[in-house]
């Protein structure tokens, strides 16, 4: 139901109605960003636990990486299948019953009694974060319509989808020291609860896609090729790059997704209506979160590794040390979206992010064994965090604005498997190339030698570092090039309506 059917049914004033509608805006977005922050700490949260998990349930070093592939594997392949899910059937329907799977799975993992089941329960939070995670974010876009209410709401979304893996690596540690591994996935059904019964209460169902059709080739292909592509960089981690199993998959996935684009140009109902790629902003903004994505594994897997293996610290005192930059994400992310973005335009705030966690990357080369959290890390992860603060919430804003209502929810969900991509490819790389420059440090050195040992990590950690700067300073460049100058205009034709 709209606003405006809300106001007439009632007999008041538009103006008598708009501080509750306001206000009822701003308890969705409570609800969203609880159901985004669930999906989006699942990510890492249970990283930390992992070592715990494996000494209860007892699976193999081998077997370990399954908890966290099975959950990317899923949740990957399956968005944009869940984003039209949203738009065919209802927002809010695909939204608690993401809301409700997640939790319900969540709750089997916890009460996992071997590896099986574990991991089972992993795939499953990604299938239903798959569903969850589109309909938050197409709900936030089809809630808000205001300009400044619609860059408030996206600077909070955005720095949860930025912020969510150090506030996971955050609680993870938490939970594994204060109470048990466990507790890591019954996390879970306790932010649920307040997610589930709040979408009930606020929100109303919609279906602006009612009339179209789930294009079941476009899925299939869409599916198995994300499938395909996240499997192939994740298999680059553990085996090789000249594995059948690398470069088998990732070429699979390369002619999957060219199947999927070929067929969407044909389908009479297509999952991803090339319309939404076409638009110049919108696709800058896609390749902007895809970029982000793969970079910020540069922060947050090794120096996590830097801070545990190095310098002694627990998880919980390494989830604590991400919290600067989870503070400086946040205020450049309400900065970027509320005041900078409006009145200056994306094609210079957003290079101007990239660039600035580009340096705060290089910066952070400079630690060494015997280095200090104060001065050569802290400065380095607030700089980093700012940066990416002015480049991921407003790009998220922008790859979803403007979209016809009937295509909120696949738009939603392409921005999340952009994340989720990059992610995949950033991690995969950045191991390999980790891996390499240690191995490349030793040679000729005495790999017996703890502190050799020290400086070979040392080394691998700067390399990664190094490729992360220069990977947001290949973003600032493309995103310089492809951006328009100028302020977006919001469409008003395709601007979605407001569903309370």
């Amino acid at each position: 139901m709209s606003e405006k059917t809300l106001t007439e049914s009632s007999g008041e004033s538009a103006v008598d109605a708009q501080p509750e509608a306001s206000a009822k805006r701003w308890w969705i977005l409570a609800v969203i960003a609880l159901a985004q922050l669930m999906v989006v700490l699942d990510a890492t949260i249970v990283n930390i636990a992992l070592p715990s998990a494996q000494a209860d349930l007892g699976f193999s070093d081998g077997n370990r990486q399954w908890i966290v592939t099975a959950y990317a594997l899923a949740f990957a392949s399956l968005l944009l299948l869940g984003g039209r899910i949203a738009d065919l059937f209802g927002r809010k329907t695909a939204f608690l019953v993401g809301v409700a799977g997640f939790a319900a799975v969540s709750a089997l993992g916890g009460a996992a009694t071997n590896f099986e089941m574990l991991v089972t329960a992993r795939a499953l939070q990604g299938a239903f974060g798959a569903l969850l995670a589109p309909a938050a974010l197409s709900l936030l876009n089809t809630t808000f319509t205001d300009a400044r209410e619609k860059a408030k709401a996206f600077s909070v979304y955005g720095a949860i989808a930025g912020a969510g893996g150090a506030v996971g690596l955050l609680l993870g540690g938490l939970l594994t020291d204060a109470l048990d591994w466990r507790w890591t996935l019954y996390v879970n059904v306790v932010i649920a609860v307040f997610a589930f019964a709040g979408g009930w209460i606020l929100l109303h169902n919609h279906r602006d896609a009612a009339n179209s059709k789930l294009d079941v080739p476009g899925t299939l292909l869409v599916a198995a090729g994300l499938f395909s592509l996240v499997y192939g960089f994740s298999n680059a981690e553990t085996h090789d790059w000249n594995s059948p199993e690398t470069w088998g998959f990732l070429i699979a996935g390369g002619v999957l997704l060219t199947a999927f684009a070929w067929w969407q140009t044909r389908a009479a109902h297509p999952l991803l209506p090339l319309r939404i790629l076409l638009d110049r902003n919108r696709a800058a903004s896609f390749l902007a979160v895809l970029i982000s994505g793969g970079g910020m594994f540069g922060v947050f897997l090794f120096l996590t590794y830097y801070l545990q293996l190095n310098l002694g610290f627990s998880p919980t005192k390494t989830g604590v040390a991400f919290l600067p930059m989870v503070a400086a994400l946040m205020v450049a992310a309400q900065v970027s979206t509320t005041k900078l973005v409006p009145r200056i335009g994306p094609k210079a705030i957003i290079p101007l992010g990239f660039a600035i966690a580009a340096v705060g990357m290089a910066w952070l080369t400079g630690i060494g064994v015997g280095s200090s959290y104060a001065s050569a890390v802290l400065p380095q992860l607030i700089v980093t965090g700012f940066g990416l603060g002015l480049v991921m919430p407003p790009a998220m804003q922008l790859a979803t604005g403007g979209v016809a209502a009937e295509d909120a929810g696949v738009a939603s969900a392409t921005v999340n498997a952009m994340q989720q991509v990059g992610g995949s490819i950033g991690t995969a790389l950045l191991n390999t190339l980790a891996a390499s420059a240690a191995t490349d440090y030793l040679v000729g050195k005495d790999p017996r030698n703890k502190l050799v040992q020290a400086h070979a990590t040392i080394e691998s950690y700067t390399t990664a570092f190094w490729w992360s700067a220069g990977l947001f300073a290949a973003g600032a460049v493309i995103a310089f090039l492809l951006f328009r100058r100028g302020v977006p205009e919001q469409d008003a034709s395709a601007a979605p309506v407001v569903h309370m």
